[in-house]
């Protein structure tokens, strides 16, 4: 039996997305091996994260500065927007490096089982954005579910009277991908979405 105080580090690390119990002990049974060296940088590096952990005011995007680096980029290109479901969507695109512009974080998804409404999310954020000028292009990137395809319907909707282009990321076959292993879902959003070869 371990302390109560390492049994409460293990509940921690198992409510981690991922880590389940015995991931979890694993994990607090190597760290107590490098007590030293591990342990202590990980609690410095805890510690510091949750003394300057701030919300972004501009885009929602979570850092340790506030306007956050994303949004203090001046090599970012402030006339495109990518709309996107939460942070670690923003982090896989940006981590991807593939979109030069800035992002706006809604903070969820319409869900009228969850009871998420509009005024749940940063919509109306998004709105004074794209209202104050100088946004050209507005990327939708939300997820492809019923609820993220919702929400990118809505959104499109409340933007159509701005001067804006709105595109949204294509679905559908992913690379490597074969056309047995795949659901009925994504067949008919690649069919949907078909263009023209050459």
């Amino acid at each position: 039996m371990a302390s109560q105080e390492i049994e409460a580090l293990t509940g921690a690390l198992a409510r981690l997305p991922g880590l389940g119990p015995r991931s979890a002990r694993r994990a607090v049974l190597w760290l107590l091996k490098r007590r030293e060296t591990a342990l202590d940088q990980l609690v410095a590096a805890l510690a510091a994260v949750q003394e300057r952990l701030v919300e972004c005011a501009t885009c929602g995007n979570v850092d340790t500065s506030d306007p956050c680096g994303v949004c203090a980029d001046p090599r970012r290109d402030a006339r495109s927007l990518c709309v996107v479901e939460d942070v670690p969507d923003l982090w896989a695109l940006d981590r991807a490096r593939l979109f030069p512009g800035r992002y706006h974080v809604l903070g969820g998804r319409l869900s009228a089982l969850d009871g998420v409404r509009p005024e749940d999310l940063t919509i109306d954020l998004l709105i004074e954005r794209v209202a104050k000028g100088g946004i050209d292009e507005v990327v939708l990137a939300m997820n492809a579910t019923l609820e993220g395809q919702t929400t990118a319907h809505y959104l499109a909707e409340r933007l159509e009277g701005y001067p804006i282009r709105i595109t949204q990321l294509a679905h559908g076959l992913p690379v490597g991908g074969e056309l047995d292993y795949l659901d009925e879902g994504t067949l008919a959003q690649a069919i949907r979405a078909r263009r023209p070869v050459g």
